[in-house]
């Protein structure tokens, strides 16, 4: 539905921390490919809850912490 606006202090956020996972990124790449790929699984997902991307984990999370599974 349009381009995002960064003016939302959510936006604002959700950015600084997808830069942040970027730059960690950047640091690991060269010790270890598993944790490199986790910060690029970080950034991505603050991407996407910037720009509405619902993903497969973010629904697990809401179900796990909403309702009582298993009781």
């Amino acid at each position: 539905a349009g381009s995002p606006s960064l003016t939302q202090s959510r936006h604002s956020l959700h950015l600084g921390d997808c830069a942040a996972a970027l730059a960690r990124y950047g640091r690991e790449r060269q010790r270890d490919l598993g944790l490199a790929a986790e910060q690029l699984r970080l950034a991505r997902r603050h991407l996407g809850r910037i720009t509405g991307h619902v993903g497969a984990e973010d629904v697990l999370d809401i179900i796990f912490r909403d309702f009582c599974i298993g009781k």
